[in-house]
């Protein structure tokens, strides 16, 4: 069994929350690029498969699940989210804001774990940091029809998935067809760089994974790019290239 679409269009939602983070590219950044780690550097700062062991598979790079221009997947409820959903559809991320995701994939498409990373100027990247946790602060109820006409409505409520209870964090929860879907979604600041982190399961409840992996993903992010959750500290120049380390 695949991942049902309308859990496809809640993926693209927390891409979308990503958008806001800086990938949509707009052109007036205050600081030059090269002062903001490299999509390279980010890029390494990523979850891979080692990091979560056996099962897991990357999504084809460029293809973490549709995008609502891509796959049209109208929203009701939460204005605040429907519109950076909407900006998404419209935006193209341009070098100004480098950027780097992974999608990885549980056996049969279930868990589905994605990662964005954005750098971006400080004073622009607070603006945006705390538009999108509005965003996901004041959803409470949403729905997703994709297009293939099927349709979830799913219950939003905040959850503490890392170690800081300030980091933005909700957990949907719906069902389709009789199956119950879950998800979290939570973002992170580190410095000049923005991290979303979605989880997404089927015929689940539990948080408990979701909150492992969370937690894998900001001590890579804070390992590789050399500064903590919650700060404004610029991320240190990149290091010397030594052993890898994988996080579980």
């Amino acid at each position: 069994m695949s991942l049902p679409r309308p859990l496809h269009a809640l993926t693209a939602a927390a891409v979308a929350v990503a958008v806001t983070l800086g990938t949509a590219g707009l052109a007036a950044t205050a600081a030059p690029a090269q002062d903001l780690p490299s999509a390279d550097q980010l890029k390494a700062a990523l979850l891979t498969v080692n990091d979560l062991g056996p099962g897991y598979t990357e999504a084809p790079a460029g293809s973490p699940s549709p995008s609502p221009g891509e796959n049209p997947a109208p929203v009701s409820g939460c204005d605040a989210l429907s519109a950076l959903i909407n900006q998404h559809a419209n935006a193209s991320p341009t070098p100004a804001t480098p950027h780097a995701e992974v999608e990885l994939d549980g056996q049969d498409g279930n868990p589905v774990v994605t990662e964005n990373l954005t750098a971006e100027d400080p004073g622009k990247l607070t603006t945006d940091f705390n538009t999108a946790t509005d965003a996901l602060k004041t959803c409470h109820r949403i729905t997703f029809t994709a297009d293939t006409g099927d349709s979830v409505t799913f219950d939003v409520t905040p959850i503490t998935l890392g170690d800081r209870p300030d980091a933005p964090a909700v957990r949907l929860d719906g069902t389709l067809a009789g199956v119950q879907l879950n998800a979290c979604i939570g973002i992170e600041r580190f410095g000049t760089v923005a991290m979303v982190f979605g989880f997404f399961q089927r015929e689940g409840s539990s948080s408990q994974l979701a909150s492992m992996q969370y937690r894998t993903v900001v001590a890579k992010v804070e390992h590789t790019l050399g500064t903590t959750a919650g700060s404004t500290t610029p991320p240190a120049p990149p290091a010397t290239q030594g052993t890898a380390v994988a996080f579980q």
